[in-house]
């Protein structure tokens, strides 16, 4: 009975240490084809909504790249320190009802965030449905 109460203990202790960690930090992104990380991104809150913002690329030969398929106020600006997710509201577990942006190609997409595990956040940007979209996995940057 005593290890009953204990796998129960263990098992919710993890459930709830997982819930506990936050979308909020800096994270790594992964580049889909190469597999190797891209850039830092800092997510953060504001107003009770959720911001992402490139605070470095990696790949020494994009540092200093601008945003020329961007259109609006992002346009021409240097994709380090582009905010690209704007604007997610917390829905339970997941964030979401903004927006993201693709620096590669300009484009808005809505989006959704949710932390997968302690250190996995999966992002998933879509047009109209989130059947059709992508979903990419960011992890966690540790100083």
């Amino acid at each position: 009975m005593k290890n009953l109460f204990f796998i129960l203990f263990l098992t919710l202790s993890g459930i709830i240490s997982i819930n506990a960690q936050s979308v909020i930090g800096k994270w790594y992104t992964i580049n889909p084809d190469t597999n190797k990380k891209e850039s830092i991104i800092k997510i953060y809150k504001q107003n009770n909504k959720v911001y992402g913002k490139i605070i470095e690329i990696l790949k020494e030969e994009d540092k200093g790249t601008v945003c020329d398929k961007c259109s609006g106020t992002d346009k021409n600006k240097p994709i380090e320190g582009l905010v690209i997710i704007k604007g997610l509201s917390n829905d339970g577990d997941t964030w979401s009802g903004g927006k993201i942006l693709d620096p590669k190609n300009g484009n808005y997409y809505k989006c959704y965030i949710t932390l997968e595990e302690k250190d996995k956040l999966k992002i998933r940007g879509y047009m109209g449905f989130s059947l059709i979209g992508r979903t990419e996995y960011w992890y966690r940057y540790i100083d």
